[in-house]
């Protein structure tokens, strides 16, 4: 029986870029490492935020994934902070703000300004 010599095929390495291009990731769903290169941050940074569900994200089993087009929404969404800023002040001229909060205080049994001892 004649024997085969079997031969790995090696790819060239171009010299203007010596380390080979990691291929881009594909697909809608995204592993924790997948994730964190989309997002361009550590895995460790999507594992906390994804923990702390602020992160849309599905634990299976140990492992978490990530859907591309859910990380594309929590990335165009404001941050909690730019909405409650949004809001400051929104009723600064309303005509009727001042009743408001009387009724407020009122209801609340409390006076708006506290008294002096």
């Amino acid at each position: 029986m004649p024997q085969t010599r079997t031969t790995t095929r090696r790819t060239k390495r171009s010299k203007t870029n010596p380390t080979p291009v990691e291929p881009p990731i594909t697909g809608d769903v995204l592993t924790l490492q997948e994730a964190a290169e989309y997002l361009r941050v550590s895995t460790d940074e999507v594992d906390a935020l994804a923990t702390r569900c602020v992160l849309p994200g599905r634990k299976i089993g140990d492992q978490w994934r990530f859907h591309r087009c859910a990380l594309v929404d929590w990335l165009s969404q404001s941050s909690p902070l730019e909405r409650l800023m949004r809001h400051a002040g929104a009723t600064k001229d309303d005509p009727n703000r001042d009743e408001i909060l009387r009724m407020i205080y009122e209801k609340r049994g409390r006076p708006m300004v506290e008294k002096d001892s």
